[in-house]
């Protein structure tokens, strides 16, 4: 919990049981959301069902507006805060596989493990399949390691890349989702599945 500084001293195994409370909050979250479903998961590809956009996005924004929040009062150091180093080539496959396997089974990794803990038996073969892909993944890498570490950009961030303050990146994204959400509206009357919707 380094990064917010009222906890910076607090014992690990307290930062242990805090992070357990919050992942069990978070699962909790995701299968009140109906992320347990495939169906509905699948449904925000097909544009009959886009809670997944709506709750993501609202998420992204919470934390965002929250982060900066706790940092103008002092108690968050977003200077120690991770960002991820970011590969092109690795993304732009990566997220096409990741978009593909999301698609095909009605999961990614956060919402199959919640459906898992339901006793979901689609769930648990989707997270068979992607163990097998890691462990194809690290039979693989010496070969395809060239690739995985090509076009490294650093630890970079979008309102970094974008040129404006973290500020007004804020204001931009909110802006965007209100525009997505509007469309996404339009996307579930045009998209209907009452058939599909009635067993969610």
């Amino acid at each position: 919990m380094g990064p917010i500084s009222i906890f910076s001293e607090l014992p690990q195994w307290l930062d242990l049981l805090i992070a357990f409370i919050i992942g069990t909050g978070f699962g909790f979250a995701l299968e009140q959301a109906g992320f347990s479903s495939s169906r509905k998961l699948a449904g925000m590809f097909y544009g009959y069902d886009t809670t997944v956009l709506k709750v993501f996005f609202t998420a992204a924004i919470v934390a965002l507006l929250g982060s900066q929040l706790l940092s103008f009062l002092g108690l968050l150091n977003l200077n120690m805060v991770f960002v991820n180093h970011y590969y092109l080539g690795a993304t732009l496959i990566g997220g096409t596989i990741m978009g593909a396997g999301f698609i095909m089974g009605g999961f990614c990794p956060g919402t199959g493990i919640s459906a898992l803990a339901i006793g979901k038996i689609d769930a648990m073969i989707f997270l068979l399949g992607g163990l097998f892909g890691a462990y194809l993944f690290a039979e693989t890498y010496p070969f395809i390691q060239p690739l995985a570490m090509g076009s490294y950009k650093g630890p970079l961030k979008i309102d970094e890349w974008l040129g404006i303050s973290s500020g007004a990146f804020t204001l931009l994204l909110i802006v965007v989702a209100v525009g997505l959400f509007w469309l996404a509206e339009l996307a579930e009357k045009k998209f209907d599945r009452p058939d599909i919707r009635s067993e969610l």
